[in-house]
């Protein structure tokens, strides 16, 4: 978990106010993981460079051939120490990470109807292990920062990350709550499945809004349930298994929200259903997934009841 590259780039620039968590002090003083356990266990990783990789459906690093079998064995291993993988897929070095989410079914809704991407400084909130950021590399940004609190995930991304150093990616282990001055220096925000989780939504919105440049561009995607603008289900303790699902509004909800942020040119680029073909448990992450979450005898309803989720895609441009 070396950040010195991205601290080179973030200072005396817009994003300055991000080397706060790329100092070792922050890093070592993390309550909500074990900083020092994962760096150990990264450094089991055998070193390997690949020059040939891909960012496609399946983010791949280098092929079966670049390593012996022994080698593959020993590094299979280690990455499948880091369950759950949440987002994917991967390919490493030929060992396939069947991650819960085939999340290269979100990008597909996002990647042709978003501003370009090319030469931008790009934010990926709540980016887990950095899929969608690998992702957005075949655009050739400038440079893309992922955020995440969760620090296992941002190890599964230094997991990957550590066979293709050279790239402008970067995956820090803090929330949005945590940058507490407007930014101003991000071209495109992504916020992906993050919105619903958040006590405040507003705060969330106000937070992406600071942090994108005069003209910027959000990419938000998340929960939504039908309803006449101004609705929102509260859950009253759970949602589909999660127990940190705080709002999920209408879309006409979502939109009144974006503009009261002071945002504009609000679109709605595409609305979807989940299904077990989209999330489902895999040896990668074998616990309680979709199929858990759905009424058995009502698949139109979660098990708590509520309307099975759905999910919206929507663009919007701050000032």
């Amino acid at each position: 978990m070396d950040y010195s590259d991205l601290q080179d780039s973030l200072a005396g620039s817009k994003l300055e106010a991000l080397l706060a968590f790329c100092d070792s002090n922050y890093l070592d003083q993390l309550t909500h993981g074990d900083f020092p356990r994962w760096r150990q266990h990264l450094s089991k990783f055998p070193a390997i460079n690949v020059a040939d990789y891909d960012f496609s459906e399946t983010v791949r690093f280098g092929h079966a051939d670049g390593i012996d079998a022994e080698t593959s064995d020993i590094l299979k291993q280690l990455l499948l120490d880091m369950l759950p993988w949440r987002k994917g897929p991967f390919e490493v070095l030929g060992i396939f990470i069947d991650s819960e989410w085939r999340s290269n079914l979100k990008w597909a809704r996002v990647n042709n109807q978003i501003a370009s991407l090319a030469g931008k400084k790009v934010l990926d909130v709540g980016c887990g292990n950095g899929y969608y950021g690998f992702r957005m590399l075949a655009h050739e940004p400038e440079q893309v920062i992922g955020i995440d609190p969760h620090l296992a995930y941002v190890a599964q991304f230094w997991a990957l990350k550590q066979f293709v150093p050279h790239l402008p990616l970067a995956v820090l282990p803090c929330s949005l709550e945590q940058v507490t001055e407007p930014l101003r220096g991000f071209d495109t925000v992504f916020s992906m499945g993050v919105i619903y989780h958040r006590r405040s939504p507003i705060d969330h919105l106000k937070q992406c809004y600071q942090c994108l440049v005069p003209g910027g561009q959000l990419v938000l995607e998340t929960l939504y349930v039908d309803g006449p603008a101004g609705y929102s289900l509260i859950p009253a303790k759970k949602y589909a298994r999660m127990s940190n699902v705080w709002f999920i509004p209408s879309i006409g909800t979502l939109e009144q929200w974006l503009f009261r942020c002071g945002f504009s040119n609000i679109e709605v680029i595409d609305e979807s259903m989940t299904t077990s073909d989209e999330q489902r448990k895999t040896a990668w992450m074998p616990f309680e997934s979709f199929e858990d979450a759905i009424d058995k005898t009502e698949p139109t309803k979660t098990i708590e009841g509520s309307p099975a989720p759905k999910r919206v895609v929507i663009l919007a441009t701050s000032s």
